[in-house]
């Protein structure tokens, strides 16, 4: 998410971080590259110019910190004019309502609506505690129906299901759908609806009689990421047929610039609720400007990390096995990585949540040698080791690398390639202080905390 301009930035304000000192001819320099980063990242032209006049007004003239170099000077700066654009404050639900709360889903066919609801019925049920009903309007596309009804049925959230959905009209089926929600005391009503074009007059208005109909609590549209600045447009189109509460925008994890997450909040005053940062059920997050910007600026979402850590099971360790003199990084410790990787999203995942750099290690070459389809077939290798072969990975030679091939199902290049693999990460953990990366994660979190205020 956001890899592209964050890059771009951190290449443009790098020299002028590691300057001794601030002049005005170097500051301008910065932020004209700076300028051009964020137009080559699709952020609107007027919101480029309110972020750099921030920073200009913000550092020109002013006197430095004294407990910060210039350069930390100028990229807290950064940060704080990027959260102001982006969009400082809550973004939290609105739930403080008689129940059921009513949360209106609407947006055009493709742009992840339906995957969306899912998401966000797990998110009200597992990080809100909340009993969630969802149900669907689209009478128009029976397929899409039943899409949503397979995903919420495997995370165990109930449904109503209408089994005349092609004769009915919307407006009836929500009549049933929250007088069942009021009977038997949901806490939210989650109401998904047909796709609908802002050229659409007709679904337009059907929106409109249902909004007037249902008087959501909540009514959030959803912005597929990947077309850009086009989806200003229709946020405001949507926005005149049916008051929007917030924004949701999907597909993050892909290739999509992601300039329209710095523009919305800034050209729609629209606040943006939730990311999609992937097709798992689970990869939605709350949107944090703070983070976010962090996480343009290079510095990482170290905090979004833990949340993902904390929210996993302990490290799966054999810890029995683990000789407590020992200094080294073994299979033992590989294969509890793997399983806690595989857990939290895979490799990918956690990366673009670090720094980009830690400890003068780039975390981006890692992905050269670490792809998560292959991690089953790890996990497959070193099952079939012996207690001894993953304390001293050393003595895994040719007779041994045959039978754990055998055991495993894979060829002996394959277990060649896995202790290649291991004896990469090791060097690399081993640079950044063997494998305490998550040790020193929390540190951090702790410092940032004690610096900052986090929304």
């Amino acid at each position: 998410m956001f890899k592209n301009l964050s890059n771009k930035i951190s290449q443009s304000i790098r020299n002028i971080v590691g300057s001794g000192r601030l002049t005005e001819n170097n500051i301008k320099e910065t932020l004209n590259t700076v300028k051009i980063a964020l137009l080559e990242g699709d952020v609107a032209l007027p919101v480029v110019h309110s972020f750099v006049n921030k920073v200009k007004n913000s550092i020109i003239g002013k006197d430095i910190n004294k407990h910060l170099t210039p350069g930390q000077e100028f990229i807290k700066i950064m940060h704080t004019s990027l959260v102001k654009v982006i969009g400082e404050g809550s973004n939290d639900l609105n739930l403080n309502t008689q129940i059921p709360a009513i949360i209106l889903i609407v947006g055009a066919q493709g742009s992840g609506k339906t995957t969306t609801v899912g998401k966000l019925a797990k998110f009200l049920k597992i990080k809100k505690n909340k009993k969630v009903l969802v149900a669907s309007t689209d009478v128009y596309r029976p397929a899409g129906v039943q899409q949503l009804k397979s995903l919420i049925y495997s995370e165990d959230i109930s449904f109503f299901e209408d089994y005349n959905i092609i004769k009915n009209k919307p407006i009836d089926i929500l009549k049933s759908a929250t007088m069942v929600s009021k009977s038997l005391s949901y806490d939210v009503l989650l109401i998904d609806t047909a796709g609908c074009l802002d050229t659409d007059d007709y679904l337009l208005a059907e929106l409109s009689e249902i909004h007037e109909f249902i008087t959501p609590i909540e009514t959030l549209f959803i912005v597929d990421s990947m077309i850009g600045q086009v989806a200003i447009n229709s946020i405001n189109v949507f926005n005149k047929t049916l008051p929007l509460t917030g924004i949701i925008l999907t597909k993050l994890d892909g290739d999509s610039r992601g300039g329209v997450a710095l523009s919305i909040k800034y050209l729609t005053n629209k606040p943006i609720k939730f990311i999609g940062t992937g097709e798992k059920i689970d990869a939605l997050e709350s949107f944090n400007a703070y983070r976010i910007a962090g996480r343009i600026l290079g510095m990482g979402d170290i905090l979004s990390l833990i949340e993902d850590i904390d929210n996993q099971s302990e490290w799966v360790k054999e810890k029995k096995y683990i000789n407590k003199n020992s200094v080294d990084f073994n299979l033992y410790d590989f294969l509890g990585y793997i399983k806690q990787i595989r857990s939290m999203g895979g490799v990918n995942k956690i990366i673009s949540k670090l720094p980009l750099n830690i400890g003068g290690v780039n975390l981006d070459s890692i992905q050269s040698y670490t792809h998560d389809n292959t991690f089953i077939r790890m996990e497959a290798i070193i099952n079939s080791m012996t207690l001894k072969e993953r304390m001293h990975p050393e003595i895994i030679t040719g007779s041994r690398k045959k039978r754990i091939a055998s055991g495993s199902g894979v060829h002996m290049q394959d277990v060649t390639k896995l202790l290649n693999t291991f004896n990469r990460i090791r060097i690399t953990i081993q640079k950044i202080n063997k494998n305490e990366i998550f040790r020193m994660i929390r540190t951090l979190k702790n410092k940032i905390s004690s610096k900052f205020t986090i929304n």
